[in-house]
Order: structure tokens, then sequence, then C-alpha cells
């Protein structure tokens, strides 16, 4: 397989002759990660599947929640279906309303949380999810997300007892796995890190976020060949992210795999023209513009 780099890195920056990618560049993979394994609960624990998010099973809700106008189960089965199709607002009126019928229904709690977290409501989406654990206090879901809102807030112990909850409660949520795994990566505990990347991987396998979060900690602990399998992997599961791509490139480039390494950066240009961490691993490696690639 090849590729054509186009021409209009004449300009590239050089980041300086030689790879520091343990700390320095993982940052740079890192940044863009994320990922969603089925963060809402419907009235039931069970993660529905990604059909329903579809037009007709929106539409056949709704004719439920017509003819049954008071049932709050119906609210939040919808409004878990909204929001997995990325209807955001129709979502959180769902659960509004669902709330409102019943005050008392923790998972409704704990999906409006979600939304609240997702548009940065910090403060609403701790509250729900505060209330959604003094209904049911080993209602899995709603540890994940009270970790994640301490995530977002820097509070990593606090959020490493609640993924450590959550995990316990439900040792099935890769979500739960990754998301921990990213703190001890953080924290530099690499080999923790790889471990719960591994349970997340093996919990969701056609995932690429486990696999680059791998990758990276097997970098930091200068195990290349491990990170550039990964990166294979994560890169056909998803084609279209810049940082599998210039990681990826990196670990070719520490390998001594130049020409791997120049298609690797250049796919990532192909996809970002103008970034910079691409562009100075292009140049590193002597990537020229107009030219195929093998990747």
């Amino acid at each position: 397989m090849a590729i054509p780099v186009p021409d209009l890195l004449s300009g590239a920056s050089r980041l300086g002759p030689h790879v520091s990618v343990p700390v320095a560049l993982v940052a740079i993979a890192l940044c863009g990660c994320s990922i969603n394994l089925g963060s809402l609960s419907p009235p039931s624990e069970r993660e529905e599947p990604a059909r329903l998010t579809s037009s007709s099973n929106i539409a056949s809700l709704t004719e439920t929640i017509k003819n049954n106008p008071n049932d709050p189960q119906a609210y939040n089965m919808r409004g878990s279906v909204l929001a997995q199709a990325g209807k955001t607002e129709e979502a959180l009126a769902d659960f509004n309303k669902a709330i409102s019928l019943d005050p008392n229904y923790g998972q409704a709690f704990a999906n409006r949380g979600l939304i609240y977290r997702q548009t940065r409501r910090l403060d609403q989406a701790m509250a729900d999810y505060d209330r959604a654990l003094a209904l049911d206090a080993n209602y899995a879901p709603a540890w994940l997300g009270r970790g994640m809102v301490y995530k977002a807030q820097k509070r990593d112990a606090e959020a490493l007892a609640a993924f450590n909850k959550a995990i316990s409660l439900r040792p099935d949520n890769a979500e739960a796995y990754y998301n921990r795994g990213l703190l001890y990566q953080g924290d530099k505990q690499h080999q923790l890190a790889i471990d719960d990347f591994t349970a997340a991987n093996g919990l969701a396998p056609q995932q690429a976020e486990p696999l680059l979060g791998r990758a990276l900690s097997y970098l930091a602990l200068d195990k290349t060949k491990e990170a550039a399998a990964d990166l294979d992997e994560a890169a056909q599961d998803d084609p279209q992210n810049v940082q599998i791509w210039i990681t990826r490139g990196l670990a070719y480039e520490r390998l001594g795999d130049k020409n791997k390494a120049a298609g690797s950066y250049g796919r990532a240009l192909n996809l970002r023209p103008k970034d910079e961490a691409a562009q100075g691993g292009f140049a590193r490696v002597g990537g020229k513009p107009g030219q195929s690639y093998a990747f």
C-alpha cells in the first residue's frame, strides 16, 4: 500500500534531529483521545445496540410516548436513543420529563448527568450523579460518570477512586478501564495503564483508542515493536485518526523504518495538512512532497 504526499510541505517545520517519544510526544497523541462505549443507560442497565439510534426507532418510541404520556421509562428510553444519535437537547428534554414523572428514577438522573457532562455543565452533572447514587449506591454508570467529572476537573485521586468503584461493580465496562488507564498513564504508571488498556481492548475490540493508549505506554517503556503492532491495528480500526498515524510514524521512526514512518506521517498530513508534528516527522525521516510511501 502506498500513499501520495501532497505538494505543500516545502515549508515543513523540523522538530530537530532526535526523537524523544516517551512523554513529550506522547502528549500529542493523547490530547485527542476519547471513547464512548455505552455511557447511557436505558431502563435496564444493558447498553442498547447502535441500531436503536435509527430514525424509525425514534419514531416508534415517540408513538409509545404518545400512547403512554405518563410513562417515565418511555421518556428515558427515547432520551437515551436521542443522545446516542447526537440530539442532545431533545434527549435532555426527555430526561427532564422522565425525572418530573418519577423523581426517584436514578437511571434518568445518570443519563441526564451524561448530557450535562458532555456539554461541560460539570456541576449539574455531578449533582445528577450524586442523586443517582443516593438512590442506588451500587449503580455503576453513575460511578463512571462521577469519575469522568472528577477527571475533567483534574481531581485525579477522586477520579481513580470512582473508576475503581465502577469497575468493581461492572467489570465488563470498557470505558471505565480505558479512562482509569489514562489516569495511570498520566501518572507514568505505564504497566498499570497497559493492563487497563488491554482490558478495555478485550471488551471493545473494535475501538481504536485503547490500542492507541496502550501503544503510547509501550513507547514510554521503550517497547517499540509492541507499540507498532498496536498502532497497525488501531490504524485499521480508525483510519481517519490523525493521532494514530502520527504516533505510528514515531514508532516506525524509532524502529528505523523510514519508509513506513514517512507513509504514516504522510497519511496524517493528508488528513490534517497543517499539523506541525506530522510535518516535522515527515521532514525528519526524509519525506519528499509528491512521493508515494508504503505504510
